[in-house]
């Protein structure tokens, strides 16, 4: 066992444990799964993407032998293509055919990837992106989702001119529950007994949504809206048209039984719109795909490039995707938050991940628990993404302590990737959305490569 984990990857705890570490796991991935629907919208649902996440993810499992601790949810970096493919399709239905076709086709990137990777090795996966690189990549990560943890913290409130957030009666309430959030889980983690500090995600959110629900019992009985901070229209919902067994359990709108619907209305031209919304996509997400995998092997002590395998790892993440977007149309990717959580509560069990997948799969048919997890207010999620987001940061910080930053060539790598990742260097080109990350890791690459020739011409 690696000597910073409580469960190693081959540990399964007892079932007890495991299923409160599954939940755990759950709340942590929780919010990023289901925002990628709600962002794309066209009637996505998002119940089918929790059942998605849950099935790529034990497909990944199956691809890495089960030696990867990390859970996969909605991608992010597709939102631009999904949007593409609804915006040039005919119907509703052939934009759901295109995210299948656009799933595979990002898939297909990974596998061919993947077969590379099997025929020469990931020697030149080191040499290119050696600590100097992937330290302050796998810092931007984390850093570069800060803003979205801080806003969730204060409920996407109105903002001045500076950026400072306007405080009001509900931002203060919003602030007030994301820092007992917060504290708990901190306290938890540091202070709290052996089994306390491997749920202190479990025990936060409960914390914040305790004191949410307080203030907003308060709000509706003295008639104060500011106070009023969560939102009980999930649970109404299941009882707009009486009580049922909707009310209860529900299929969720899988997306290929819609996709179904749109073949006939599919066409060439369209075809080629799919193909470059998301090709492009895929290779970007491959380069945080390294990182996050680079992360995760620091923290369980393995290097996972090497067992499973990189090739196994993206085979993976991309047969895993294509089969999380015939569910749930959103493509997967390996989860920074998951990473977040395996660091901080150092269970690094493959089997939480697993049971986790199970129960996303099982709770997506549980309209009473679909609903409390989307009642959860954003504020409260913040509080608990403020130290999964800084934990990821940490680490790639770790990664570059071990760095020479006497050597030049280092200093500059590192600066140029931290400057122009958290500058938020994104850039589109036509259709096609390079993130910050992706652009500070490529700019990174190039400093590296240059630095380092002319510094073996002068030797």
């Amino acid at each position: 066992m690696a000597k910073n984990l409580v469960f190693d990857i081959k540990d399964k705890p007892r079932f007890g444990q495991l299923l409160v570490f599954a939940i755990q796991q759950l709340l942590a991935i929780m919010a990023a799964t289901i925002a990628v629907p709600a962002i794309v919208g066209n009637g996505m649902s998002i119940s089918a993407a929790l059942f998605g996440a849950g099935i790529g993810t034990l497909v990944y499992q199956l691809f890495t032998k089960f030696r990867s601790p990390v859970f996969l949810g909605s991608s992010f970096a597709f939102i631009g293509s999904m949007s593409a493919a609804f915006a040039g399709a005919v119907s509703m239905s052939a934009g759901y055919l295109g995210l299948l076709i656009g799933a595979l086709c990002a898939g297909l990137v990974y596998v061919v990837i993947a077969i590379v990777v099997k025929l020469v090795g990931v020697g030149w996966i080191n040499k290119l992106m050696p600590a100097a690189v992937i330290g302050p990549t796998v810092a931007l990560i984390g850093l570069s989702l800060a803003g979205a943890a801080v806003k969730d913290v204060f409920s996407y409130g109105p903002q001045n001119d500076n950026g400072a957030f306007i405080m009001s009666g509900n931002l203060w309430v919003s602030f007030i529950c994301a820092m007992v959030t917060l504290l708990v889980v901190v306290l938890c983690s540091t202070y709290g007994g052996k089994m306390v500090k491997l749920i202190p995600f479990i025990i936060g959110v409960l914390a914040g949504y305790a004191v949410a629900l307080v203030f907003t019992l308060i709000g509706t009985f003295a008639g104060i809206d500011s106070l009023k901070i969560v939102d009980f229209a999930p649970f109404t919902a299941l009882t707009a048209g009486g009580v049922g067994l909707k009310t209860f359990l529900e299929i969720p709108d899988f997306t290929f039984m819609e996709a179904i619907k749109g073949v006939k209305e599919f066409d060439l031209q369209y075809l080629l719109t799919v193909v470059v919304a998301y090709v492009p996509v895929a290779f970007v997400v491959f380069a945080e795909h390294i990182a996050d995998h680079k992360n995760l092997s620091s923290i369980v002590e393995e290097d996972l490039l090497e067992n499973p395998g990189l090739h196994r790892t993206l085979l993976g993440d991309g047969i895993g995707s294509v089969a999380g977007a015939f569910f749930g149309g959103c493509p997967n990717t390996t989860y920074g938050e998951s990473v977040g959580c395996v660091a901080i509560t150092r269970n690094a069990s493959v089997a939480t991940i697993t049971a986790t997948a199970i129960l996303a799969i099982l709770i997506s048919f549980v309209s009473p628990f679909v609903a409390f997890l989307d009642s959860i207010p954003g504020c409260v999620m913040g509080g608990v993404c403020i130290t999964l987001y800084g934990f990821i940061a940490v680490s790639g910080l770790k990664m570059i302590r071990k760095v020479d930053l006497e050597d030049n060539a280092n200093l500059f790598t590192v600066s140029v990737i931290l400057i122009s990742g958290i500058g938020g260097m994104a850039m589109a080109i036509g259709k096609v959305t390079i993130t910050a990350i992706a652009t500070a890791l490529i700019l990174g690459i190039i400093v590296n490569i240059l630095l380092n020739k002319f510094k073996k011409k002068e030797k």
